[in-house]
């Protein structure tokens, strides 16, 4: 997926800004006027304002340095990119728009897209050269109409060989073929004598526009007499929250009695819909779910996000009461996906399966050239928007999602020979958490595979967002 998110609704008491720079939007000059806006915007509601020394709000004295300030930069993009945090560790999440209307879309899950999402390998031998395998087809779009398939190997596109740097380029057109490989372990585990060879068959995709259900398996399986629920979700989208309650309203009539539940391709979304998944599984209906911290000017925005037993749009949750779930996991589960296992352990047993997630527990809001920061009222002059961590989850205990990941109970790794077919009970993870289901657990088992660098996620900046309703 992963251009699934909603345009986020500001909750911060707007008032506090009138402790920070002076509003002369009157006097500056037009030119840099969207500079304007990406300074105050960011001075008012970064997460990380206090390690970013020129969001201080006692940074500048007159308004001349003020502007000379944002004249020293060549765009908002730079200025926006200069105050970040710690970008290679801290806040790798953070971005800008010129566009907010194609954002506003993405986040609802309407989306420019072919349908085919990949994961990227570097090729047996090198560190630039990648090969890509189609990790999912989704259903009803331009790719389910041609004969790609979960698992299929592809080192070319349009004819050129696949590198690390010129990936996301030959991927932006809206048209493109790719050239299909065959991909050979060479009977044994280490990925150093794989082989890798081309074929002469191409698949031409076309992007259109495409909106995206999250819920893409739900499934019913009988283990040892008793029923085993797995729920394929790829994405926290408030709008198919009905619909989610709904798939959970068919367990729940189905006396399933376990519950795999499926991020290993989910990097996250609302906050909210987070947290009605939390009550699905456990039937809490009151209690702490997690915990929004913000920076120290907004403190008072500190909020709690609870259990409930009714959904925000109304509508009571179908809830299965379970103790024990089983989670499963890669690197592309991050924000929301992250936060479900993190604040659910604080209460019943949660087995992850899979591989490390990506480490983001932070959410972020879109910030609008207005008055007050929201979509109302924007500057029609410009399309700017900011995408900046304003907020950091924590479970119950306080406990927050490590920067380096949530690291699996049982790993398991895709392996390029053997993706299998989601939601059947052959696929290796789903396979491997059934078994984790009938011992209780209580194993442990390294399965070989190779990790992927890179997958589509990788060249969508929204794509791990956690946003706020």
């Amino acid at each position: 997926m992963k251009s699934f998110f909603k345009y986020s609704v500001i909750i911060i008491s707007i008032s506090l800004f009138s402790s920070c720079f002076e509003d002369n939007d009157d006097s500056l000059p037009s030119s840099i006027e969207i500079k304007d806006f990406v300074w105050k915007g960011m001075n008012f509601a970064y997460l990380y304002k206090e390690n970013s020394p020129n969001l201080a709000n006692d940074r500048f004295g007159l308004d001349s340095e003020y502007q000379t300030y944002l004249n020293g930069f060549e765009s908002p993009e730079s200025l926006f990119e200069s105050v970040i945090y710690d970008p290679q560790t801290v806040d790798r999440f953070s971005w800008i728009t010129n566009d907010y209307i194609a954002l506003e879309q993405q986040f609802s899950g309407v989306t420019k897209r072919n349908g085919a999402e990949f994961n990227f390998y570097y090729v047996p031998g090198s560190t630039t050269n990648v090969f890509g395998v189609v990790r999912l087809v989704l259903p009803n779009s331009n790719a389910s109409s041609t004969s790609l398939v979960r698992g299929t190997v592809f080192n070319k596109i349009d004819d050129q060989t696949l590198t690390s740097q010129n990936l996301n380029s030959l991927l932006a057109t809206e048209t493109y073929s790719i050239g299909l490989a065959t991909y050979d372990e060479n009977g044994t585990d280490e990925p150093e004598d794989d082989i890798l060879t081309d074929t002469s068959e191409t698949i031409t995709l076309t992007k259109t526009i495409y909106s995206e259900n999250p819920i893409f398996k739900s499934e019913i399986f009988n283990l040892n007499d008793e029923n085993v629920g797995y729920l394929m979700y790829n994405g926290f989208i408030s709008e198919f929250d009905r619909q989610l309650n709904a798939a959970f309203g068919d367990f729940q009539s189905q006396n399933v009695q376990h519950l795999v539940l499926d991020l290993r391709y989910n990097p996250g979304g609302s906050v909210n819909s987070s947290a009605a998944l939390g009550s699905m599984i456990t039937g809490f209906s009151d209690g702490i779910f997690a915990k929004l911290q913000y920076n120290s000017d907004l403190q008072t925005n500190d909020r709690n996000f609870n259990f409930s037993n009714s959904l925000s749009e109304g509508g009571t949750i179908n809830a299965l009461n379970l103790n024990t779930v089983y989670v499963i996991t890669s690197g592309s589960s991050a924000s929301a996906s992250e936060m479900i296992i993190n604040s659910l352990k604080s209460y019943i047993e949660v087995i992850q399966i899979g591989t490390k997630t990506v480490g983001k527990s932070q959410a972020s809001i879109t910030i609008y050239d207005s008055h007050n920061f929201q979509r109302q009222g924007a500057n029609p002059g410009h399309l700017y928007a900011l995408q900046p961590l304003v907020a950091i989850t924590v479970n119950k205990d306080d406990q927050v999602v490590p920067s380096t990941g949530l690291v699996p109970d049982i790993e398991v790794k895709e392996s390029i020979s053997n993706y299998g077919v989601l939601g059947t009970i052959e696929e290796p993870m789903l396979a491997m958490a059934l078994l984790a289901i009938e011992s209780s657990g209580r194993f442990g088992l390294n399965v070989q595979g190779i990790i992927p660098i890179m997958d589509t996620d990788t060249f969508v900046p929204h794509a791990q967002s956690m946003y706020l309703d």
